[in-house]
């Protein structure tokens, strides 16, 4: 028995457009991996290999790519080691893949902070617009 495929069309007859294989944060060390048209894990696979050379202990390929997400999104910063790594890998400095820039504010003391002020600049506005 053989299956078959079927292929959507487009309005106009012709297969549709392929998306892009490739997306990343608009950050710059994401910016830098779609740049160089690589995948998170040819960077993961990159940093293990790199790193080998070198001797350095890293952590296993699983927890990179996790790592690798949160580094690309700014939700975390990647500490000395694997900013050594990463510059190295894709030729960079330290400030063009945003390692220099201020921390974004990360505790939850710092984001409920922010929210708070965001509430009561609402209010007063709620306030003045209610009056």
């Amino acid at each position: 028995m053989t299956a078959s495929v079927i292929v959507p069309l487009s309005a106009a007859g012709q297969a549709p457009v392929q998306p892009p294989a490739l997306r990343a944060p608009d950050t710059p060390l994401g910016r830098a991996r779609l740049a160089r048209g690589w995948s998170q894990i040819k960077v993961v696979r990159a940093l293990i290999l790199l790193a080998d050379h070198w001797g350095w202990d890293i952590a296993a390929e699983k927890s990179l790519k996790v790592f690798m997400s949160r580094w690309e999104n700014d939700t975390h910063r990647p500490g000395p080691t694997y900013q050594v790594l990463l510059c190295t890998i894709f030729r960079a400095t330290p400030a063009e893949l945003g390692f220099t820039r201020p921390a974004a504010a990360t505790t939850l003391t710092e984001r409920v902070m922010a929210l708070e002020s965001v509430i009561d600049d609402l209010t007063v506005r709620l306030g003045a617009v209610a009056a």
